[in-house]
């Protein structure tokens, strides 16, 4: 999960203390008026120093963390797939292939949503079990198969024909991830179905609906 933070410079302090330490060097510093006039002066370094040393916004990847979902299952499972996650991120900051790591970084997206809908619903943790068992550790695998054949100084056509079989078949492995991500939600879109279909009943049977909507809901 990217997260941007803003990285404040030190030097408007470090400049602030100098002048300080410049001001005791060179002028008395035993009056009270002598340490306001000090006080003053750091106080505007500091200000245009900032304005200067601006803070740096970084964009950098955190671990998402999860909440408990009551079941050890769901949390175990959660936990080992947030390992593969990472081995499979320092994999894929090693690759230079562009479009071959924007598609694992899309990977890692669809999985965490996964993850998330498994923390919700605890027990559909068995629905992504052959994920975590299988599917993700390949990909490991295979990406460190890319990086390693990607460091040859000399790429001969077996190379070539390798890297190109695991840059094809990342586009299956999102569409499968992506698919099963959808399964995920199927029982709840026809619970939300039925739910809708013994609304749109009862208030047919209350004469509150429109003919429009009950030819609607008679479809």
């Amino acid at each position: 999960m990217k997260k941007e933070i803003i990285r404040k410079s030190p030097f408007p302090f470090y400049l602030a203390g100098l002048c300080w330490l410049i001001y005791s060097l060179l002028l008395p510093f035993y009056r009270m008026t002598d340490i306001l006039i000090a006080a003053a002066l750091s106080a505007a370094v500091f200000f245009v120093s900032s304005k200067v040393f601006t803070p740096v916004r970084e964009v950098v990847e955190v671990e998402e963390s999860f909440t408990p979902s009551g079941s050890r299952q769901a949390d175990e499972m959660i936990s080992r797939g947030q390992t593969l996650l990472k081995e499979i991120r320092e994999a894929n900051q090693k690759i230079g292939q562009a479009e071959l790591s924007d598609q694992i970084s899309r990977l890692e997206d669809i999985c965490r949503q996964i993850f998330r809908e498994v923390q919700r619903r605890p027990q559909k943790a068995p629905m992504i079990r052959r994920s975590l068992d299988y599917y993700l550790p390949v990909v490991h695998k295979l990406l460190q198969s890319y990086f390693s054949m990607e460091e040859q100084k000399i790429q001969g056509e077996n190379i070539q024909a390798a890297m190109a079989k695991i840059e094809n078949i990342m586009d299956t492995v999102l569409k499968a991830f992506s698919t099963q991500l959808d399964g995920l939600y199927k029982d709840e879109v026809l619970d939300i179905s039925t739910d809708i279909t013994v609304l749109q009943g009862m208030l047919a049977q209350e004469g509150l609906l429109s003919e429009g909507l009950q030819a609607e809901g008679s479809d």
